[in-house]
């Protein structure tokens, strides 16, 4: 049960200095605060860097401080709060902090407990760009979140395309989030603290990690009706140039919006899952007859497509046209008999994910992001009373006390100092004071989730020497799309195994392997929760030892009139207004396109409630249980613009198709070598293009007529030139890479190492990848700490291949495996291809 109590918050007594400006440091020093660390953040002597609203937000539950650490006084004030300090935020570029006089290295050589966190733009070990001025939009355009910005932008014709979500923070942030106080609970075990490095550029292709993997030879069964399009205007030389509504029906079905009576959008996204759809088309009135006109499901979809009895089979994804065409045709008219909100609750009690398509100020202003805690209410002293996003991750025991934050406080410097000192700071003995090992070495955690979100969390915490058992049905749910493909990525390093729990037989090896872990995770409402018997009593009488995380779509802290609604990364998208702003109207939403975009985060956002759960039970003993959602990280994903009060101005981010920045200063702009350039400046670096060759005089150049002396001066030059050229004035500016060059420039056979080493970028090629296929994919390269041991990850097995192994651990005899094989309790395969064709 919730509780309102702050002392039960897990990094209650954890003490913080934030360095941090922009988005990235302070996000993270936010979300320490949030889970009751006292943080200390410090401002230069003209204010925040990046002047915005958002500070607000990012600033809430900190003491805030003027500091000029340019002075002698300044770094002596500096060096004082550290002193006092558990955990150092800073997020500027490489050797900043060394030139200001606070040296990392070195305050770690005379005090090894301290945890030090740098979110540089690119890796100190990037030769070529660890300098760059990087800006969130020169990150994300030199790490190819821009170009083929999905599969309709590319349809469009619209490429690069300008997105303002800050992907490179968001990912960073929740990745040096969790990587942090997993640093804080490896230091309750062995004394010493860490030096952690967390490029935003190579957090944010770990954010899109499930777009950059290169499977050779992949099936033609999985492409869909858009991607087939694309090879087709491909190799005949067509051009890219189809319009929104020519996009709308290469859809499938169940993975696209349809308008409803009161005009609003609805989204439905069920495409994969053996009764969502069927539950979709029972409730709009359609299944029985689209099974009379021949629909039918496939009994195992899982055999090769050209051993199916028919050409179609309802649940799973793509679609062939021909049906797809055919089931869409009828949705149309059936959405058009009831409201969006109407749709809503059909959809949410029927248990089967859609939601209406909304814009961020509706949901901003949302009943459910109210009483759920998603949004919450500060007392800004500068806005007023003022809607801010709630926490990002919480407790399930102390997430109440997370929804009333406090608002920033401007205090004196001995202010500051005294609330640090009066925090006593209590450390275990140092243990192998020169070992490198695992921050999770020996922690065992059972994976008991699905699709993205929730399986990507316990992946990523395999690379800290995490043991990862993955439980799935021995009869999937889910079809070959979903699993085996998502699976390339998020099953690395774990051992899965295929059991049917629904058979007393198949619940005891669950309940032997809940017995076993030190961590279970899940994604899934909190009926399925409490049906599987993995609620609070009933898990405490298995292993009252174990910590219990679980991800959903729509919850918060609290409950909601939505929190048991079922949904994806595409709903949440649709729900919070990602959609209504990347398409730019409720009449023609997109997607946001990258392979998810909110998953990956909130599988972030898990891990990092896993590792406050682990330091809280190190520490107090209590076993917790972590929550997050996918609405809860999509308040990240938006958070420059995700806020409200009275004399806030309009909701006029950068929004829709034709976009390509915010101003003249900041945007795409075309080159004579036939690729575009990001250039991202502001009013006060104006001075410095005059020491730009070819922008000499842009200073004198009236501001309504910039974007056109720009345009025709880019034109001269090839992309490379300009580059070198904005940057030596350090001005930021990057090339609108794609992901497919950077793969390529960025790939090695693989070697057994995590690619920490490589730079921003790094990619292992698997020549004898499990699947029989050659496969590219990214490395687990992100968090870079001095101390702790970052490992390689193993390509991911079939399903089912530890099956027999695991049941051997647990005590199983050859024959009484045999005998649950027979009946099905078990099974050690989907399907007889890894890959099924």
């Amino acid at each position: 049960m919730a509780t309102s109590d702050a002392s039960l918050l897990p990094l209650r007594n954890v003490k913080v200095v934030d360095f941090g400006q922009y988005m990235a440091g302070p996000a993270v020093a936010m979300i320490l605060a949030d889970l009751g660390a006292t943080v200390v953040h410090i401002d230069p002597p003209g204010g925040p860097l990046w002047q915005s609203p958002a500070n607000a937000t990012l600033n809430r539950n900190k003491l805030t401080v003027t500091i000029d650490l340019k002075s002698p006084e300044g770094l002596e004030q500096a060096l004082a709060l550290i002193e006092e300090a558990d955990i150092l935020v800073e997020n500027f570029r490489p050797g900043v902090m060394a030139r200001l006089g606070i040296d990392l290295t070195g305050l770690r050589a005379s005090r090894p407990e301290l945890i030090t966190l740098s979110i540089p733009g690119f890796a100190s070990n990037d030769e070529l760009r660890c300098d760059w001025r990087a800006f969130e939009s020169v990150i994300n355009a030199q790490s190819g979140v821009f170009t083929d910005m999905g599969l309709n932008r590319v349809l469009m014709g619209i490429n690069p395309s300008f997105s303002p979500l800050p992907l490179a923070s968001a990912y960073g942030t929740m990745l040096a989030a969790s990587a942090v106080v997993l640093a804080l609970q490896a230091r309750e075990r062995t004394g010493l603290g860490d030096q952690v490095e967390v490029p935003l550029a190579s957090a944010v292709m770990e954010g899109l990690s499930y777009n950059s993997i290169k499977v050779d030879n992949y099936p033609e069964r999985y492409k869909t009706q858009r991607e087939k399009e694309i090879e087709r205007r491909r190799t005949e030389g067509l051009p890219m140039n189809l319009s929104y509504d020519d996009l709308q029906e290469l859809l499938d079905p169940f993975y696209r919006s349809y308008k409803c009576k009161d005009g609003r959008m609805f989204y439905v996204v069920c495409p994969s899952h053996k009764h969502h759809a069927k539950r979709c088309l029972q409730a709009l009135g359609l299944y029985d007859e689209l099974v009379a006109e021949g629909l039918t499901e496939e009994e195992d979809t899982y055999r090769p497509v050209s051993e199916w009895a028919h050409e179609v089979s309802l649940g799973v994804y793509p679609l062939p046209k021909a049906w797809a065409d055919r089931i869409s045709a009828r949705m149309k008219e059936v959405f058009m008999t009831r409201t969006a909100k109407e749709w809503e609750r059909i959809f949410g009690r029927g248990n089967f994910p859609g939601a209406p398509h909304r814009w961020l100020q509706e949901w901003i202003n949302d009943d459910h992001a109210e009483t759920a805690g998603l949004m919450v209410e500060v007392h800004d002293p500068e806005f007023g009373p003022m809607t801010q996003p709630g926490p990002m991750v919480w407790l399930e025991e102390s997430g109440a006390a997370m929804v009333s934050p406090r608002a920033r406080r401007n205090v004196t410097f001995e202010q500051a100092l005294k609330a640090l000192v009066a925090i006593e700071t209590k450390l275990p003995r140092v243990r192998q004071k020169n070992a490198r090992d695992g921050w999770l070495d020996g922690v065992r955690i059972l994976d008991l989730c699905n699709v993205i979100a929730g399986p990507h969390s316990v992946a990523y915490l395999s690379r800290f020497g995490a043991k990862v058992i993955k439980l799935d049905p021995a009869k999937p749910f889910y079809d070959c799309w979903n699993t085996v493909i998502f699976g390339m990525s998020h099953m690395r390093e774990k051992r899965s195994v295929l059991t049917d729990i629904t058979q007393p037989e198949g619940r005891a090896i669950l309940d032997e392997l809940v017995k076993n872990s030190d961590v279970i995770v899940w994604n899934a409402p909190d009926r399925q929760v409490r049906a599987m018997g993995l609620d609070e009593e009933s898990l405490k009488k298995l292993n009252p030892d174990a910590i219990f995380c679980k991800l959903d779509c729509f919850s918060g802290p609290l409950p909601g009139p939505r929190s048991g609604y079922l949904g994806y990364d595409d709903l949440v998208q649709a729900t919070t207004g990602i959609m209504t702003r990347f398409g730019g109207s409720m009449d023609t939403p997109e997607e946001h396109a990258h392979v998810g975009t909110i998953d990956v985060m909130c599988g972030f956002g898990g891990s990092l409630g896993i590792a406050a759960a682990l330091y809280q039970k190190l520490k107090t003993g209590r076993a917790g249980r972590p929550r997050t959602s996918l609405s809860a990280l999509s308040n990240l994903a938006q958070l420059p613009f995700c806020y409200d009060y009275v004399r806030r101005g309009l909701f006029d981010e950068p929004a829709g198709r034709e976009v390509v920045g915010y101003d003249a200063l900041s945007r795409f702009y075309y080159t004579s070598s036939d690729r575009f350039v990001l250039l991202s400046a502001y009013e006060v670096d104006l001075p410095r293009f005059e020491k730009v060759e070819g922008l000499e005089g842009l200073s004198q150049v009236p501001k309504e007529e910039r974007a056109a002396f720009l345009a025709q001066a880019f034109m001269n030059a090839r992309a490379v030139d300009w580059v070198e050229r904005l940057q030596a004035a350090d001005i930021g500016a990057a090339i609108c890479e794609n992901i497919e060059s950077i793969r390529v420039y960025n790939s090695r056979p693989a070697d057994g190492k995590p690619g920490t080493d490589q730079g921003s970028y790094a990619f292992s090629v698997y020549a004898d990848h499990p699947s029989g296929h050659t496969v590219t994919q990214l490395d687990p390269f992100a968090i870079r700490p001095q101390r702790g041991k970052i490992y390689a990850l193993q390509p991911a097995e079939k399903y089912g291949a530890s099956t027999r192994a695991v049941l051997k651990e647990l005590g199983k005899t050859d024959e009484e495996i045999e005998a649950l094989l027979r009946t099905g309790v078990v099974s050690e395969s989907w399907s007889e291809q890894y890959l099924p064709d």
